[in-house]
């Protein structure tokens, strides 16, 4: 698999996304997942200490052993929910990342990311807590999550000079989801990684849900959560085009979805969830599309 660039770390170009592990599925399938994703050529794992409430990153570091420096392994601290006396504090930072280590069973996180903005921790304080660890050696890299563009330009002006900056920002993007776009052309200027979570729209782009089929029962969309709106009039007629188109091509609208993802250059890393070795093996294979320019401009036009 092609790799691409977070700093200092080389990254293949499709993640694992650990979000799945301790919460949808068991210890056992996240071990299948997670070697199904080394066979595939998968290199990067992305875990948080809030997935699964640490049981992610302690199934992550079992089903490593022996592997540890064929990977690359992205944690993230700081998500208050459910945990109100985590967040981006510098006298908090070296004890989530302590955790985090011991869960992984490692001595060093490669990318270290605050999953959301802290408003109530100025980011010059974040950033010197999180140099400390770098130049300590428990961290090789650090970056963002769910920042704005403001947000990144604050943190990228306040950063004491030479000190270490913000290498990647996590944020969704996605076919349906474009809204973050300004940001990724403020990495690729930047020289900042942009990791793209949510590639397939919680499945919508998967080519399970079609105009006239019933959707598959016991999904994220159709349990009735946050994400059942996803699954409206609109976004099923645009998945119908993009998936006309992407089958007019011999491909399918995962093929595009991801396509469409690694055409901006900025793009390091498509962090994409699994459950099963199958869709490990349909990511991977995914990531084949290299859309021309001209097919790219196509697209766009088709999103409107």
């Amino acid at each position: 698999m092609d790799k691409r660039r977070i700093g200092s770390l080389d990254v293949s170009v499709v993640g694992l996304g650990c979000n799945n592990f301790g919460w949808r599925i068991d210890e056992r399938a996240s071990a299948d997942v997670i070697h199904a994703a080394l066979d595939a050529g998968v290199n990067f794992f992305d875990t948080a200490e809030s997935y699964g409430d640490g049981a992610s990153e302690e199934y992550l570091g079992r089903a490593l052993r022996g592997r540890r420096d064929d990977v690359v392994i992205a944690t993230k601290f700081g998500h208050r929910s459910g945990h109100p006396h985590r967040g981006a504090h510098p006298d908090h930072i070296p004890k989530a990342l302590e955790g985090s280590l011991r869960r992984l069973g490692t001595d060093r996180v490669d990318l270290y990311q605050l999953h959301t903005p802290d408003p109530n921790v100025p980011i010059a304080d974040t950033l010197g807590a999180l140099d400390a660890l770098v130049t300590a050696g428990k961290v090789r890299e650090i970056g963002c999550s769910n920042f704005s563009l403001a947000q990144l330009e604050e943190a990228d002006a306040v950063r004491t000079p030479h000190a270490v900056r913000f290498a990647s920002v996590q944020n969704e993007l996605n076919l349906l989801q474009r809204e973050e776009q300004d940001v990724v052309a403020a990495s690729a200027r930047d020289g900042r990684a942009f990791l793209p979570y949510y590639p397939l729209a919680s499945g919508l782009l998967t080519g399970k849900y079609r105009v006239g089929k019933k959707p598959p029962e016991g999904t994220r969309i159709t349990e009735g959560g946050r994400y059942s709106p996803l699954l409206d009039e609109e976004n099923l007629e645009l998945v119908e085009r993009l998936a006309r188109y992407a089958e007019s091509h011999g491909r399918t609208i995962l093929d595009l979805a991801f396509g469409w993802l690694l055409s901006f250059p900025a793009v390091a890393s498509v962090i994409a969830g699994a459950t099963s070795a199958a869709q490990i093996r349909s990511n991977a294979a995914a990531a084949g599309w290299r859309l021309s320019a001209a097919e790219r401009d196509e697209v766009d036009e088709l999103l409107g």
